[in-house]
């Protein structure tokens, strides 16, 4: 009994690996590569794809929904044989890696990925009060000009007062 299970169990698994690396072999045939151009990009940005998948003369439309930028044409190119289509990131596109796929008009698909990234702030803040600029020169003159004159006239005006209430 148990040669028999062993047995079965050896021939199960036998016709398990065989299936597992055929249909692999089978399905890659089916999707080529697509060039995606960057291949890193912030919102705003317009991307270039480009793949051999559709053949000479052939047509194919484009997917970016993953992204949320929609379908895009694909057209032959100067290039033999490579078709070429463009899309633009939303600006809504959140950071991340998402499928960009191709399905062409003779049958064949191709997948690429594409990588949004969202862009650093950098340069100044405009808080609308002071900055982080520096120091300006004219505005520290004109300033420290109020506050001499500030204390100039409030001690003047205090002399003046301490000097009249002496003639009382």
């Amino acid at each position: 009994m148990r040669t028999t299970a062993r047995l079965l169990t050896g021939t199960a698994l036998t016709v398990a690996a065989i299936g597992a690396f055929a249909a692999p072999a089978a399905y890659a045939g089916d999707h080529e590569a697509l060039e995606v151009y960057p291949s890193s990009a912030t919102p705003g940005t317009t991307v270039t794809v480009n793949t051999l998948a559709c053949g000479a003369h052939g047509h194919g439309v484009g997917d970016a929904n993953s992204l949320g930028a929609g379908e895009f044409q694909l057209n032959p190119s100067t290039h033999k044989e490579v078709v070429v289509g463009q899309f633009t990131v939303p600006h809504h596109a959140k950071a991340g890696t998402f499928g960009i796929s191709v399905a062409c008009d003779n049958g064949k698909t191709a997948r690429g990925e594409l990588v949004v990234k969202h862009k650093s702030p950098s340069g100044h803040v405009q808080t609308g009060v002071g900055g982080s600029i520096g120091p300006d020169t004219a505005q520290i003159t004109a300033g420290a000009a109020v506050l001499a004159a500030a204390a100039v006239g409030g001690t003047w005006l205090l002399r003046r007062r301490a000097s009249g209430a002496q003639d009382d």
